[in-house]
């Protein structure tokens, strides 16, 4: 297996070495770079896209100095849209999750969770999947607003139930037994039928509506 490369981003320097070393104890998870603010962050991972070299996760906080993480985010998905940034905050308010996930983070923990899920969140973004805590799922699906009367068929509610636990569309696809084109083609069905903008919130109006359960 190829190894997932990490790089931090927190103005703490304890809460980033805590986090390194953690990482680096964990099989096939590198951490190869650092940064104590947002801006600092954008022009590392720039000069890193020009040699090659970036990372395949970032872990981005929010309330940094200089430039704060939503900011950064928005920067960096402008320039390097295939970047993935997970943000690891202290905040789960709607308002600063839904900022961080519009700007383009791939997922959000709070930094009380498990270590374990750290590390399922770093190797989920790696594989281009979602992984939101458990606690901001719930704030965030709690505050979707979503007109009445959507009719999913049978087929595209099997789909959105994997869409919402974290599935990649080639992970639908060898469930389902479909092509992975068809099962990219059912999930733009569901985001537009739902009216929604990303997997994220196709996931949330799963869980909102009961067809997945976030522990």
């Amino acid at each position: 297996m190829t190894e997932t490369t990490v790089f931090i981003v927190d103005d703490h320097a304890l809460v980033r070495h805590g986090l390194r070393a953690f990482l680096e104890t964990q099989k096939d998870i590198s951490v190869i770079g650092e940064a104590e603010n947002g801006k600092q962050a954008v022009a590392e991972l720039r000069a890193r896209a020009t040699d090659h070299s970036l990372p395949d996760v970032v872990l981005m906080d929010l309330m940094m100095p200089v430039l704060d993480g939503v900011g950064a985010i928005t920067a960096l998905h402008s320039d390097l849209p295939n970047l993935k940034i997970v943000v690891l905050s202290s905040f789960s308010e709607t308002e600063r999750v839904h900022a961080a996930l519009q700007a383009g983070a791939a997922g959000y923990l709070l930094k009380n969770s498990d270590p374990s899920e750290i590390t399922e969140a770093v190797l989920s973004a790696q594989r281009d999947q979602v992984h939101l805590d458990p606690a901001v799922a719930h704030v965030l699906a709690r505050s979707m607003r979503i007109g009445p009367g959507i009719v999913l068929s049978a087929r595209e509610r099997e789909v959105l139930v994997l869409v919402a636990r974290g599935s990649s569309n080639q992970e639908i696809a060898d469930t389902l037994f479909i092509s992975e084109r068809t099962a990219r083609t059912h999930v733009s069905h569901i985001i537009s039928k739902l009216g929604v903008a990303s997997r994220i919130q196709a996931a949330l109006w799963a869980i909102r509506e009961g067809l997945v359960q976030v522990p």
